[in-house]
């Protein structure tokens, strides 16, 4: 019984880390977005029903989005220092079991999305799966696969403004697009971490691709996707506290900058997870102002 309990208790381990369950970062990137299109798209007023939802699923689907990813990537993780004890990679956990978790965390997604269910919303969903599905695969013949990684990370913009409005407005867009760009300056100070590892396997990532111009690459991309989200929040009515969020997130980039300017891996990771910190200042910045400047109850 004892030996039972340990070996389920290590398997569960193995989930738990596989999920990144114990790295709540890569949630956290995925679910700011989500709520900056959530109260946009109602201004300041999304019903609490789908801020759950849109909670949880941005769990789910990051958790189902990374173990594809390692499937997908267990040979390369094996030659890689950061990534080679991996589950996958070690083969502690066989790729079927692996996808046949993700099968199970994708319907558990999906089935949260029923109450509010329509053929428009339908669409976006099996996009949404295709982007996460494919995006493993762009990092074998895509210069960039952190855009591509910035539309699938920033999907549920387009969904939540679906629910909310019937129909995604071109702003609805413009916020996935600056998403993009604020994912390839994140995930560009990630791969700087790996960049010679993955020169020696083969695979093709942002870090690699600008070369000796990545640190500025980086910066140019934060500088454009927080002009990108100050316009469409002006758009939107969104005022000083808004537009002093903004001013936030510059600042901290600054910060990143002097974290990767060495190009010292310590740096470049910290710098990556720091970007939680940036989408929730975002974040706190359109709700504050809805509340305060806009007259917007909380419930």
């Amino acid at each position: 019984m004892n030996t039972l309990l340990t070996q389920l208790t290590r398997r569960l381990n193995e989930y738990e880390k596989m999920m990144r369950l114990d790295m709540p970062t890569g949630s956290l990137l995925l679910l700011w977005p989500c709520f900056w299109a959530l109260w946009l798209s109602s201004d300041g007023q999304p019903p609490w029903m789908l801020v759950w939802i849109f909670a949880l699923g941005s769990v789910l689907m990051h958790a189902a989005g990374s173990i594809i990813d390692d499937c997908a990537d267990r040979d390369f993780d094996r030659h890689v220092e950061r990534t080679r004890d991996r589950a996958l990679a070690e083969r502690r956990i066989s790729r079927r079991e692996a996808l046949c978790l993700a099968a199970v965390l994708l319907m558990i997604a999906f089935s949260l999305l029923l109450p509010v269910l329509s053929k428009r919303l339908m669409l976006l969903v099996g996009i949404a799966a295709a982007l996460t599905v494919v995006y493993p695969f762009t990092k074998r013949f895509f210069a960039i696969p952190q855009a591509w990684l910035g539309i699938a990370y920033g999907f549920g913009i387009p969904m939540a403004y679906a629910i909310l409005q019937g129909s995604v407005p071109w702003q609805g867009w413009l916020l996935l697009v600056a998403n993009m760009f604020w994912t390839i300056a994140y995930d560009t100070e990630y791969a700087m971490v790996d960049r010679q590892d993955d020169l020696k396997i083969g695979i093709k990532t942002s870090a690699i691709t600008f070369g000796r111009f990545d640190v500025l690459a980086v910066m140019c991309c934060y500088a454009i996707s927080f002009t990108l989200l100050t316009w469409i929040g002006l758009i939107a009515g969104l005022g000083w506290i808004f537009l002093a969020s903004i001013l936030a997130a510059f600042a901290l980039a600054g910060y990143h900058y002097s974290l990767i300017r060495a190009r010292q891996g310590a740096g470049c990771f910290k710098a990556f997870l720091h970007n939680k910190w940036v989408g929730g200042v975002i974040f706190m910045g359109i709700a504050l102002d809805y509340w305060f400047l806009q007259g917007v109850k909380l419930w």
